[in-house]
């Protein structure tokens, strides 16, 4: 592990959307190193063009050399393009909000969204980081991974306890994707009291892990049967035309 290079990326995906800007400091809360660390990292990711700081300002930005490091990642999914027009339509004909996540670590990150027209769908960014617990993003991620790959990725988070994916969590959903194809959380209780939501996961094959697709909404604009017997289903069906329209298939049985 180079651990220089770690902490340099812990950095850059500190950052989201909503952040006008991060200090020195902000940045040693947010990735758990010390203000001298950072400043360091913060001088040399600035001198590559990975961040930017405006004249007179102590607030650091992403800089050029990393949005163009995105634009490459994103344009080398041949996915992206397809998912536009489902996830659009999607999203109008549901009124939710749609998203994709992938894993970083811990968390699992929306790194693209796609929002109904005339329905408030704001509770959600990209960037946004979502803890694995309970959630249907990181349960559907869990679940379309074969055991190996569950055993080796559980291996890594083990240090981190219960905020880890559990392997009765990983049962579990991979026992609701084989029965429905999609994963439901009906929200109200801890730790998505506020919405609900349905997740499947998607296999791309230039990527060695699963990402998710997600429809979620606010608890009061729509009913745990609707989303269970409505959203989930269109999802599912969204996703198989993914599937077939990029020549993408799962890489195993969700029942072996």
């Amino acid at each position: 592990m180079a651990t220089t290079l770690a902490r340099g990326l812990s950095v850059l995906r500190a950052f989201r959307t909503t952040d006008n800007g991060l200090t020195n400091a902000e940045l040693a809360a947010r990735c758990g190193l010390p203000k001298s660390t950072i400043s360091r990292l913060t001088w040399t990711l600035r001198e590559l063009g990975y961040l930017t700081r405006a004249e007179g300002e102590d607030r650091f930005r992403p800089g050029p050399s990393l949005v163009a490091v995105g634009h490459v990642a994103a344009s080398s999914l041949s996915f992206i393009e397809p998912a536009e027009g489902l996830m659009n339509e999607l999203a109008t004909q549901s009124g939710t909000l749609v998203l994709l996540a992938v894993r970083n670590f811990d968390r699992m990150i929306v790194v693209r969204t796609w929002k109904p027209t005339n329905v408030y769908s704001r509770w959600m960014e990209v960037g946004h980081r979502l803890p694995l617990q309970q959630r249907s993003t990181a349960m559907a991620f869990a679940g379309a991974l074969s055991p190996a790959e569950f055993a080796e990725i559980d291996h890594k988070l083990q240090p981190l306890g219960n905020h880890r994916l559990l392997p009765e969590e990983y049962q579990q959903a991979r026992a609701e994707l084989a029965e429905r194809g999609f994963i439901l959380n009906p929200g109200g209780s801890a730790p998505t009291k506020t919405y609900r939501s349905v997740s499947v996961p998607f296999r791309a094959a230039e990527l060695d892990e699963p990402v998710v697709f997600s429809c979620g909404a606010p608890i009061s604009e729509g009913s745990v049967a609707q989303f269970e017997h409505e959203v989930g289903p269109k999802l599912r069906e969204a996703v198989l035309t993914l599937e077939r329209l990029t020549g993408q298939t799962p890489k195993f049985d969700y029942e072996d």
